[in-house]
């Protein structure tokens, strides 16, 4: 029977509203004096390291060379000459020295300080400057010009103390690249499940709107406890609904069973998403979720066999694999 006191789905909740943002979500239990003289604590939350992930104990399908050559120091020099930031850093990429020795990069922008606290991020968290840098869509254009892109990248940080979440920029970024003759992909949050921000995004026409939903439902809690599965499925329903199209990924070895990610693809089947991506989580710093399962090479080939019998058009499967890791092949 139904918990008429439980909170109804994303998809029927009111979206919130910046005011109504809290960057300190998630709070641990807080327990009241025992009556035994101890006046209280706060109990922690533990996480066991059931795979013993130690710094060097990547298997060796997860080892890649130091980042090195001319290309990759010209995109160096040109993301710093332009002060911008990249993803590629802010997360600690292990495809960077790839990617950037090919001359591509994937531009953040809106800043590089994001509103929330994913346990699997690198990227810092807190309360970003006030106000949009209006003139970064122009560097990032003059970057993307001066690297020669065909296909350019754009992601951001969430900006949840805006009403708006940054998506103008996103749209001017768009508009900019679609100058240069380049076609472009955004990866967006999803604007707290907002309408209107996501309308400005889909109206510049992105050829390719990319929105993750990062892991398994089960695992939201622990993993992105500000965000929300459905509303991000809602997000990339409204993408599809515009005529664009859509792509969204999760990563794997967090503690999913094989059940849940087919779950997942059937999800995105209903929704009509055409590309998928599947990639092995790898711990950033000790201070982020670990590891708990070093997913082997031959399970990430299954798993594209089987997500493209099931209807979904493409999807990129490997332990390296990331959102705009082969990103041109996508369009």
């Amino acid at each position: 029977m139904p918990n008429p006191t439980a909170d109804p789905p994303a998809s029927e909740r009111e979206p919130t509203t910046p005011d109504e943002v809290d960057l300190q979500s998630v709070e641990p239990d807080s327990f009241g004096p025992s009556g035994d003289g101890d006046p209280g604590f706060m109990e922690l939350p533990v996480v066991e390291n059931t795979n013993k992930n130690k710094r060097g104990g990547r298997p060796e399908w997860l080892r890649v060379p130091l980042p090195q050559g001319e290309s990759y120091n010209e995109v160096r020099e040109t993301v710093e000459d332009h002060d911008l930031h990249t993803v590629c850093e802010s997360a600690n990429c292990p495809n960077m020295g790839e990617c950037w020795s090919r001359g591509t990069a994937t531009f953040m922008i809106l800043g590089n300080v994001c509103t929330r606290s994913c346990g699997f991020c690198a990227v810092k968290t807190g309360r970003p400057d006030d106000g949009l840098d209006w003139d970064e869509p122009r560097r990032v254009a003059e970057a993307a010009d001066k690297m020669d892109l065909d296909h350019a990248v754009i992601t951001s940080v969430n900006r949840d103390e805006r009403e708006d979440g940054g998506a103008p920029i996103f749209a001017e970024v768009i508009e900019r690249i679609h100058d240069l003759g380049a076609t472009c992909e955004v990866l967006t949050p999803d604007f707290r499940g907002m309408r209107e921000p996501c309308e400005t995004v889909f109206e510049a026409e992105p050829d390719i709107f990319n929105h993750n939903v990062e892991t398994v439902p089960s695992l939201y809690r622990r993993v992105r406890p500000q965000a929300d599965y459905e509303r991000s499925l809602k997000v990339l329903q409204w993408a599809k609904d515009a005529g664009l199209r859509t792509k969204s990924g999760i990563m794997v070895g967090l503690g999913e069973t094989k059940e849940e990610v087919l779950d997942i693809m059937d999800d995105f089947v209903e929704i009509g998403l055409d590309v998928m991506t599947i990639g092995q989580y790898m711990q950033p710093t000790e201070h982020h979720l670990p590891v708990e399962e070093w997913v082997e090479p031959e399970v990430f080939d299954w798993y594209k066999q089987v997500g493209e019998e099931k209807g979904i058009e493409h999807v990129e499967s490997s332990p390296l694999t990331r959102s705009s890791y082969h990103a041109e092949e996508h369009v």
